[in-house]
């Protein structure tokens, strides 16, 4: 799996970890090993020029996700190809953005990054959070992954701090949008 860290933001950031945190995601979604996606940290202006361009929405965001190639899983068709090697896409994240809402869930940083970078994989692979159905089931694959990550990492022998225990660590999208609007 080729995932590269382009950190234009100015923030020390572990980058190890948004890269570690993305392989997981990707291997438990039994995507191709041969995969690539790149994630950029940005900082606000350029954030915000971004997502008022791609999605006509004003202001500074915590991630956007740029999807290239459409995967085509099985299908359910017995027939049907192994998804190959593909350039999943861009994920952009904006740690200063990204602070503020870290400090008002009550964990670090470092958490709300990882959090997020699962967040824009599983935008790349199609899920969104539109209706409830698919906001439920995004929210959870998300928290679930990340608890797991945590759990996982003395086996992959990652330095990371241990999984935080705030109740804002593992949100529902509701929550995320409380701490949207306390902005």
């Amino acid at each position: 799996m080729s995932i590269e860290v382009f950190n234009e933001s100015g923030a020390g950031i572990n980058e190890e970890s948004l890269i570690d945190v993305a392989r997981y995601a990707l291997g438990r979604m039994d995507v191709h090993p041969d995969a690539e996606l790149s994630i950029h940290l940005v900082d606000e202006d350029t954030i915000a020029d971004l997502h008022v361009r791609w999605l006509d929405l004003p202001g500074p965001t915590d991630v956007m996700s740029f999807p290239m190639d459409e995967l085509t899983p099985g299908s359910g068709r017995p027939d049907a190809a192994a998804p190959g090697p593909s350039m999943l896409g861009d994920i952009v994240l904006c740690p200063d953005f990204a602070a503020g809402q870290a400090t008002r869930a009550g964990h670090p940083l470092s958490h709300e990054l990882v959090l997020l970078t699962v967040h824009g994989v599983l935008h790349l692979l199609g899920y969104d959070h539109v209706d409830a159905a698919e906001e439920k089931r995004m929210f959870a694959l998300q928290n679930g992954l990340l608890a797991d990550w945590y759990d996982d990492i003395d086996r992959r022998g990652v330095d990371f701090p241990d999984k935080p225990v705030s109740p804002g660590a593992f949100p529902t999208a509701a929550d995320r949008a409380a701490l949207d609007e306390e902005r």
